[in-house]
């Protein structure tokens, strides 16, 4: 199971998670933002894919995710180290060996080719993409269409993300919403922007973080424009 508070707890003290104001890159004036870039340690990385191996027990655990689950997609290049990582603690810690493998920006001429590393997907086999955030869907848009292309009849039911900031996509619904809606594929975070929002107002995080109503009031402005709380 899924420890939300102390993953809430680690990614700020992590620096991951900050609170102010960042253009995020839908153009949007963010009071908070989600970096994965800054885990920077062994330490923090062992615990961030252990968090990653939780999320995908438990979405094995309640149906979400096949148990046949064949291997890891990490889109380039944050999903990179967070594929490979979560693999590894799957292992660890529950003793599923899967594979891992992740897309080049550019497909390679030469050697053996091709736009996948890593594991090689084969016809039937079930794969799920894991990230670090999601705010508008780009990167499994962008990067479904390779794993489709791998092998015949790729089966790509879910999505592991660190924090679902539960924000419209290109509609009125949900970003996470749309990826369901058009490719089937049910968004798993480990945490999600009102899970974060409650920590703050909790007073649980006040050891780290100075929270105040002028914040929690962005926070709140923010979310009635761009997020679509949905039950």
């Amino acid at each position: 199971m899924v420890n939300k508070k102390e993953f809430i707890r680690f990614m700020v003290e992590s620096g991951v998670l900050s609170f102010g104001e960042f253009k995020t890159k839908s153009g949007r004036l963010s009071p908070y933002f989600i970096n994965t870039g800054n885990y920077r340690t062994g330490r923090q990385a062992a615990k961030l894919s252990d968090f990653y191996a939780d999320c995908i027990h438990e979405g094995i655990e309640k149906g979400i995710i096949p148990k046949n689950l064949n291997a890891l997609f990490g889109p380039a290049y944050k999903g990179i180290p967070l594929a490979a990582g979560a693999a590894s603690s799957l292992f660890t810690k529950y003793g599923l060996d899967v594979g891992y493998c992740y897309n080049r920006k550019e497909a390679k001429d030469h050697g053996e080719g091709g736009t996948l590393v890593g594991y090689k997907p084969n016809k039937g086999d079930t794969l799920i993409i894991i990230e670090d955030v999601v705010t508008a869907g780009t990167a499994v848009r962008e990067t479904l269409p390779q794993l489709k292309a791998a092998a015949e009849d790729i089966n790509v039911p879910a999505l592991i993300i660190s924090v679902d900031r539960m924000e419209k996509g290109t509609g009125d619904i949900s970003a996470t919403k749309e990826l369901y809606t058009t490719y089937g594929i049910k968004t798993l975070p480990i945490v999600t922007i009102m899970d974060i929002k409650k920590a703050l107002i909790s007073g649980e995080l006040s050891d780290l973080i100075s929270v105040d109503d002028t914040l929690l009031l962005r926070i709140d402005a923010y979310m009635e424009s761009y997020c679509v709380i949905e039950g």
